[in-house]
């Protein structure tokens, strides 16, 4: 039994083989006219890769009452902290938002090198985008999930198996998407290659996040799991034209790979955690499967 900041059990069962509905969930709308994109200043491949129009002043200073730190209040419903606890599992400790058990869809946000837990519900930060999910996935029966992990490598991802297992065990018809800042994308490669956990996967979200070429030999794409990543072309921790390159080996190995890339033109490293719109992307992928 899971309780608030105490020790769990460990579940390790394998899910392979799990039944899924037919039905696709879409997600009703959520202050759509305020995190919509900006003007697409170009479209190829069917609409698969867009660049979008981003401005510092436009989209930050314009949008924050006090700039990368507060959003204005327009952006943010706080009533979503009623359905906000934090707990361990495993000695894991995560933000759990939303439905506990027979939740619709299951969001589960990595973070990056130097983050925590505690930025994936920040409700402020990021231009209110966290808190966007947060609402998401609350009003449409869903849960969100933030959480702590000790690395980007073998333990991280066995922390984060070890919680998709136990919540696909209290949502069994619940898939689940795993979206990925910066360095957490390491994780989510690792998982897209971890069959048990990619039978359950609804989709990966990279953003402003890494390359992994070793990821169309992965059980996640011989799955055909969606792929969505979201880069600044201004950033330089990880190099866009390195991205495009990965995604563009996407396609190569399958032209109709359920896979999307938006540039956010002018963007910097965090500007696709604060731009991404959760909704279109995650009804995207709720579409394909």
């Amino acid at each position: 039994m899971i309780r608030p900041v105490v020790l769990a059990v460990f579940l390790a069962a394998g899910l392979v083989g799990l039944a899924f509905p037919s039905q696709a969930v879409e997600l009703a709308p959520y202050k759509d006219s305020l995190f919509a994109y900006p003007a697409l200043l170009s479209s190829s491949d069917g609409g698969r890769y867009r660049v979008v129009d981003y401005r510092e002043m436009r989209d930050i200073n314009g949008r924050d009452a006090i700039p990368e730190r507060r959003v204005k209040d327009d952006y943010v419903s706080l009533r979503v902290r009623a359905s906000q606890q934090q707990y361990a599992l495993d000695g894991i400790r995560h933000y759990a938002v939303g439905k506990i058990d027979d939740a619709s869809i299951v969001t589960i946000y990595l973070h990056g090198q130097g983050g925590s837990r505690k930025q994936g519900v920040d409700d402020f930060t990021f231009g209110g985008n966290f808190n966007r999910i947060k609402n998401l996935m609350v009003r449409n029966d869903g849960l969100y999930l933030s959480p702590d992990f000790p690395d980007f490598g073998e333990s991280g991802e066995a922390a984060v198996a070890a919680l998709i297992d136990y919540y696909g065990r209290k949502s069994p018809q619940a898939r689940f998407f795993i979206a990925c800042g910066s360095m957490g994308g390491a994780i989510c490669y690792r998982l897209a290659d971890n069959a048990g956990v990619a039978a359950r996967l609804g989709g990966l979200i990279l953003l402003g996040s890494h390359w992994d070429d070793g990821f169309i030999n992965s059980a996640a794409f011989r799955a055909r799991v969606p792929v969505f990543i979201g880069q600044g072309s201004r950033d330089t921790v990880f190099p866009v034209e390195r991205q495009e390159a990965f995604f563009r080996s996407i396609l190569a190995a399958d032209a109709n790979y359920p896979a999307r890339f938006v540039r956010f033109e002018t963007g910097t490293h965090g500007t696709p955690i604060r731009m991404t719109d959760w909704r279109e992307t995650l009804n995207w992928m709720l579409g394909q499967r």
